[in-house]
């Protein structure tokens, strides 16, 4: 389990919205309300040079932030331009004003080439109605017919409605490239599982490690199932990015996306370790007989699970299912109503002989 006793959060404070926070000369910590709830901002930081600014990550595209990131733009950069925007990763409280800013500085955006083309396509395939291989996916997932009609009434186009725009093209980040930026090298260290090519990056002479999701306080970050890759493993890409990490000192001061600066890096990593092989082994006692996705949602999650947060939910079991079948502990079935179910291995094995 997570011992609070070894993170620490030297700065004491955190910024107001739309405020900055100086963590060190010319590194400064921004936060910006996003319309999640439990999340409500994101951090994001500025990083000064001679030349200019380079900006991590974005918020979402609403008149709100964009007035605020205006007021940035006056109180903040020292008459300054913005020279670099870099987005860890594709999910909308990153991205949603990455187009929006890179047009309005007249740059380039950089990230991973598995992050933009992913977002990308997701942006470019919204459309007013659900398509039917989602509908299958959610149907082979177990939703109720009210959760299938909730998803209809949706819709697919509530990306439009968070991102600004998508840029036609970027400047690509890759495993080992190394940035200069405020003075100092940076180092990507690409993490997996969260999304699917998350940048991180890491300043050996600061000590410092900008996270995005990848490494968070407090929350683990999320693993899901969802349907453009409806056999994925994001769970095993997770654990086996946690020793990308490994290396770094204790005592790296840890710049997340969510919640506050930290110490305690490697209490984190054990933590996901733990957190994730307790929530596993829950499941394969549960699957001693088959189990759908949503029965296993009260193993994993007790009642903490509402209308607000069951596709979350339901995504984040999924991933822990496919973990288990990858690992062949588990079988996944297809049964006569088309619903998938999971069930140990060995209980069908013995059952068959």
């Amino acid at each position: 389990m997570n011992n609070n006793d070894e993170i620490s959060y030297p700065l004491g404070t955190r910024p107001d919205a739309g405020e900055v926070l100086e963590i060190k000369p010319g590194i400064l910590w921004l936060r910006m309300p996003i319309p999640f709830k439990g999340l409500d901002f994101i951090n994001i930081y500025l990083l000064e040079d001679e030349d200019g600014w380079t900006i991590i990550d974005t918020a979402v595209n609403t008149s709100m932030v964009r007035d605020l990131w205006e007021k940035v733009f006056d109180n903040y950069l020292k008459g300054k331009p913005v020279k670099r925007v870099i987005c860890t990763h594709f999910h909308p409280d990153h991205i949603g004003l990455a187009a929006w800013l890179t047009e309005r500085w007249d740059v380039e955006l950089s990230m991973s080439m598995g992050e933009w083309s992913f977002g990308r396509m997701l942006f470019l395939e919204a459309q007013p109605d659900v398509p039917e291989n989602v509908m299958d996916f959610y149907r082979r997932v177990g939703l109720s017919d009210k959760m299938l009609q909730a998803v209809r009434d949706r819709g697919y186009d509530g990306v439009h409605k968070i991102v600004y725009g998508y840029t036609p093209s970027i400047d690509r980040l890759e495993e080992g490239q190394v940035l200069e930026m405020s003075g100092t090298s940076w180092e990507i260290i690409v993490g997996c599982g969260h999304s699917p090519e998350h940048v991180c990056l890491y300043s050996e002479e600061l000590n410092m490690l900008i996270s995005g999701d990848q490494v968070l306080p407090r929350i683990s970050p999320h693993i899901g199932v969802y349907p453009a890759e409806p056999n994925a493993d994001p769970l095993g890409k997770f654990l086996g990015s946690i020793d990308k990490f490994r290396h770094l000192p204790k005592d790296t001061l840890v710049l997340p996306s969510h919640n506050d600066v930290f110490i305690g890096l490697h209490n984190q990593l054990d933590y996901y370790e733990n957190h994730h092989e307790e929530r596993l082994n829950q499941l394969k006692l549960a699957c001693s007989s088959p189990k759908q996705v949503r029965e296993l949602l009260p193993v994993l999650f007790g009642d903490k699970i509402d209308e607000n947060n069951i596709g979350l939910a339901m995504a984040e079991a999924l991933s822990h299912c496919h973990y288990l079948v990858g690992i062949g502990k588990l079988v996944r079935i297809t049964g006569d109503d088309g619903v998938w179910r999971f069930q140990m291995q060995k209980n069908i094995q013995t059952a068959v002989a």
